[in-house]
């Protein structure tokens, strides 16, 4: 059985989008986080992005972070195999943590890791370009 209200959906979607009904000012949806929380072990997007069953453990959310070595390993190639992202929010960078040469990195419970560095912009444009209504640059 599929689980679909239409209402719930396309209002969780625009949630998402950032562009739904929020009281609290500039709040963003963290898709690394959400997807540590509710799919540490990457067994849903395992499930739905055969691209990417090579990569073990939660690192699956954020390939474009892995070491070459762990990418190769994984039979993963950014913008040939699996796409680069278009746009990296700043705050995924505190659930991210940098792999290890060789290692495939492991689940870790409830998005709680360790510094790691922050994912590389798009030119001159933040997330804040995409979710702002002003549009200067």
């Amino acid at each position: 059985k599929v689980d679909y209200d239409v209402c719930s959906n396309y209002g969780n979607w625009l949630y998402s989008a950032g562009i739904g009904n929020d009281p609290r000012d500039k709040r963003k949806f963290n898709m690394i986080k959400q997807g540590l929380d509710y799919d540490g072990n990457g067994d849903y997007v395992r499930l739905w992005v055969p691209e990417l069953q090579g990569i073990k453990g939660a690192d699956i959310h954020s390939p474009w972070a892995l070491s070459s070595a762990a990418l190769s390993q994984a039979g993963v190639t950014l913008g040939g195999t699996y796409p680069w992202p278009v746009v990296t929010a700043p705050e995924w960078s505190r659930h991210i943590r940098p792999v290890s040469p060789g290692k495939g990195g492991s689940a870790h419970p409830r998005g709680r890791r360790g510094p790691a560095q922050a994912p590389v912009q798009h030119k001159d444009r933040g997330i804040d370009f995409y979710f702002s209504c002003k549009k200067d640059i």
